[in-house]
């Protein structure tokens, strides 16, 4: 029998409602609560819980509170990631964020979505992984939407609604965001 935590994982529909998930989306909410109240100076108590909330990655990265997740145990981070102010990552599926990527304030990560069909949507969701690659910059409040993959390099606008994939080495703005330039 497959366990709702395994349909989340797999992209399948889920019931978010299931005791095991509920369970885990609470740990990551103290988890987070102990970063975002934590002293700035306290930084071992911040590294230990950073290690603790993320699938990978928590050794390196840099995190400036408020910092939310749904799970953070499905956020896999490369080297040297740093979150400014205010992000929101929903990670029903993995979310994979490469070496040196640089995330701007209120930048949403959204792995999470729900069926259009109402009476399902009502008691079901499901998600799509997202990808980001190495050397990233993600502008302020730009929201990454599920299923999206950002190649290497690129640059996402401040504000961007990001839709689709995104190739290696451009800049991306708008909503939906497109390409409006190539750094090659």
């Amino acid at each position: 029998m497959t366990s709702e935590r395994e349909k989340m994982l797999a992209g399948e529909l889920y019931d978010p409602n299931d005791p095991e998930l509920a369970e885990a989306r609470m740990m990551a909410r103290t988890r987070c609560q102990t970063i975002n109240t934590s002293a700035p100076c306290d930084e071992k108590l911040r590294r230990s819980v950073l290690k603790e909330l993320f699938g990978s990655g928590g050794n390196s990265v840099w995190l400036e509170p408020p910092f939310r997740c749904d799970y953070g145990t499905n956020i896999y981070l490369g080297e040297k990631v740093y979150f400014n102010f205010d992000c929101v990552i929903l990670d029903v599926c993995e979310v994979r964020i490469g070496n040196k990527v640089f995330i701007a304030p209120g930048v949403h990560i959204y792995a999470a979505t729900h069926p259009l069909e109402a009476e399902l949507r009502r008691t079901q969701e499901f998600g799509k992984p997202v990808t980001i690659g190495n050397d990233v910059w993600i502008g302020g409040k730009a929201v990454i939407c599920p299923g999206v993959g950002v190649g290497d390099r690129s640059v996402i606008g401040a504000g961007s609604v990001v839709t689709k994939d995104v190739p290696p080495g451009v800049v991306v703005a708008g909503n939906p965001a497109k390409v409006i330039r190539s750094l090659a």
